[in-house]
């Protein structure tokens, strides 16, 4: 199956996109970042499962927003999405603040979500860090000429050898299709999409997730969602599984796209055993 659809909700056109065959896997992607994000997995995936993503509302072809953007009314979007592509049931993997959306959809839709995969991502939207170097980083991506905001955003999203070592005009441009825009850029609604996480904590609900096989995935360099708040995440929900990646940060399922989807097929396998 290959298709494109857009299903309008709240006033937001919700654009998404269905590939594949099998059972189904549900991407939620992160701030600013569109479904086409995810293409480093759907290609790998795409022949054992049905693969859906889509533009979360406020970025990318889902445009205008509508309603305020809430975790919560994007898990919403997510289960209209389900709705619309009839799809009863399916395993969700989220990146950032899409695994906040993974966990309020599970939290809803408990008997319609088969498994969960969390990357890089948290459970309390004020835990992300803030410190010095990422408070530097982030105004340095606003600020200063196109070249120095790509490079930047890089240093934000790139394990530090790669980031060195690495051609960062080259590699922002090779990224900059899978983010759907220059990154020099700053996407219309990631500050809402940020404000709507910085509102949500579902800390206090994640033992209500210990029937659903859960595999949580970070990155020791990761500057936004560092391992301590993956650990606490995978320590919240009774069963879940850790994994800490030594070399990657926040940008894993893009620069280390090979060592994420093995623990993705793992994990999707060990998951449709035990359902």
């Amino acid at each position: 199956m290959n298709l494109a659809a857009v299903l309008e909700l709240d006033g937001c056109p919700l654009h998404y996109t269905v590939r594949g065959e099998g059972p189904a896997l549900l991407f939620i992607q992160g701030v600013g970042v569109p479904g086409g994000g995810w293409q480093p997995q759907i290609e790998a995936l795409a022949r054992e499962f049905t693969c859906v993503a889509f533009d979360n509302r406020g970025i990318g072809r889902s445009r205008p927003a509508g309603q305020r953007i809430r975790v919560e009314r994007m898990a919403q979007d997510a289960r209209a999405i389900l709705d619309h592509a009839h799809i009863p049931k399916v395993h969700v993997v989220g990146h950032s603040l899409g695994g906040q959306v993974a966990l309020a959809l599970a939290l809803c839709e408990p008997r319609r979500v088969a498994s969960l995969a969390l990357l890089c991502t948290f459970a309390d939207g004020r835990a992300p860090a803030r410190g010095g170097r990422m408070l530097w980083l982030g105004l340095r991506s606003r600020l200063g000429s196109a070249r120095m905001r790509r490079h930047a955003f890089l240093r934000i999203v790139l394990p530090p050898q790669l980031a060195r070592r690495g051609d960062l005009d080259a590699l922002a441009a090779e990224l900059a299709p899978l983010f759907g825009r220059d990154l020099a850029d700053q996407p219309p609604g990631a500050l809402a999409q940020i404000a709507a996480f910085r509102s949500c904590n579902l800390a206090p609900r994640l033992g209500e997730l210990a029937h659903i096989p859960t595999l949580v995935v970070s990155a020791a360099h990761d500057l936004i969602a560092p391992p301590a708040l993956g650990r606490a995440l995978a320590a919240g929900i009774p069963g879940a599984r850790y994994h800490e990646l030594a070399d990657a940060a926040h940008g894993a399922p893009l620069t280390h796209a090979a060592s994420v989807n093995a623990l993705l097929r793992e994990h999707l396998a060990a998951a449709q055993v035990r359902g």
